[in-house]
């Protein structure tokens, strides 16, 4: 039986349906342009965004995301129903040219994969995709494929070349049909084409589709920073796929946003461990990714790496023991640092001008949890279960009580 899916992919914030074999459901996705974010609730941030307040104001990088949404009901394993999706970010394009990247575990119950040699070589060498926790080795496959199709590694040609993809993963089991293996090689080369910079689409799409994260519906977020140290201007921005706390966990702009907002139970006809009913949705995963044109270098990009940490724990997540907490941090500064001839003349910030950087990524991090939390929908999954999308009129009533509401 096929399955009827729906692939979305973002070009300078239009979205164009590339129906690679499937149909759409009936519910319309938002697309970037008509989504509500963080601000547009009057919540307050610290730090400048930049014009998209997205990952893809860092020059050069550029992001694509197929989403899969199919059938109802109860599930029937390789069937559906279906609700999960791809995103793929290329540092620079389709060039390539190695950006120095670090990584950071905050608690290891989770996987990305390909950074055993980031963490030896000091760079990364391959687009980072983010999926479902069943479909990291297809995703990892079909990126291979993509690569020797598009002659990706051309300018090594003439040597002997082999890649070690990134890619992450959040389970998205409670909504999707995770073990029916729906994400395919067409689907990943679909995020893959579809890559470009410009407005980044948030909330139930790509990778995020059926994610969950606070006790609400979550998955893709981003934001950005510009800042300004040593005389310089520089942009730092993070893209997430968000599916980790529970709801009494859940804060923003420093309210217990999660303890004071009534209702909205999940309906999740599952058996979880222990744990209130409320926090069904939440308790699993983030993988979240910085990118800066700020020049790094791989040492200075793990303490940037580490520092999304401190983004997560503003609102509320305290990497449990069954949380995939991973982050990766790359900068699209020196180029060409990682051609295989001559000595290399870098460029690198000193540590005493770092810390204006790592206040962006905190900031960054929040926001971008917080706009993938405000941009999702409720959403209705395999067996009926269910995760609403948090409430944006009592997020408004509860940040006016505790005088935090900032309107325009």
């Amino acid at each position: 039986m096929s399955i009827p899916a729906y692939s979305w992919r973002m070009r300078r914030a239009l979205p164009i349906a590339a129906l690679i074999g499937f149909s759409l459901l009936s519910t319309a996705l938002p697309t970037a342009q008509s989504q509500q974010r963080a601000r547009d609730l009057g919540i307050p941030f610290d730090g400048t965004p930049g014009p998209l307040n997205a990952i893809t104001d860092v020059a050069g990088v550029q992001v694509g995301m197929t989403t899969l949404i199919a059938g109802d009901g109860k599930l029937v394993q390789g069937q559906g129903p279906v609700r999960t999706g791809v995103t793929a970010i290329l540092p620079r394009g389709r060039a390539f040219d190695p950006v120095f990247a670090a990584t950071h575990v905050l608690n290891g119950n989770g996987d990305l994969t390909g950074t055993h040699w980031i963490g030896e070589g000091g760079f990364l060498e391959t687009p980072i995709l983010i999926t479902n926790t069943g479909s990291v080795g297809v995703v990892r496959d079909a990126a291979l494929g993509w690569m020797a199709k598009h002659r990706y590694f051309s300018p090594l040609i003439a040597y002997v070349w082999f890649a070690y993809p990134v890619v992450g993963e959040t389970y998205d089991g409670v909504l999707n049909d995770m073990y029916g293996f729906h994400v395919k090689p067409a689907h990943v080369e679909a995020a893959l084409d579809g890559a470009a910079s410009g407005a980044v689409a948030e909330g139930n799409v790509g990778g995020g589709t059926a994610m969950s994260c606070l006790g609400f519906k979550c998955g893709t977020g981003t934001s950005s920073r510009v800042i300004t140290t040593e005389g310089s201007s520089y942009t730092l921005g993070v893209l997430v796929q968000a599916n980790f706390g529970g709801r009494t966990q859940l804060r923003i702009a420093g309210v217990p946003i999660g303890r004071e907002i009534s209702g909205f139970t999940p309906k999740v006809d599952f058996r979880p461990p222990p744990q209130a009913q409320e926090d069904a949705g939440g308790r699993g995963s983030i993988i979240a990714v910085a990118a800066t044109d700020a020049p790094l270098l791989p040492h200075q990009l793990r303490r940037i790496a580490q520092r999304i940490a401190l983004g997560v724990g503003r609102t509320g997540g305290t990497a449990g023991n069954g949380s995939g907490d991973i982050f990766l941090a790359f900068s699209t500064a020196n180029k060409g640092a990682a051609a295989r001839e001559g000595m290399k003349a870098l460029a690198m910030l000193p540590n005493d001008a770092i810390d204006p950087l790592f206040d962006a990524t905190v900031d960054a991090t929040e926001e971008a949890i917080i706009n993938a939390l405000v941009a999702a929908r409720t959403m209705t999954g395999i067996n009926g279960n269910t995760i609403f999308g948090i409430p944006h009129d009592q997020v408004r009533a509860i940040l006016k009580k505790y005088s935090r509401l900032q309107d325009k």
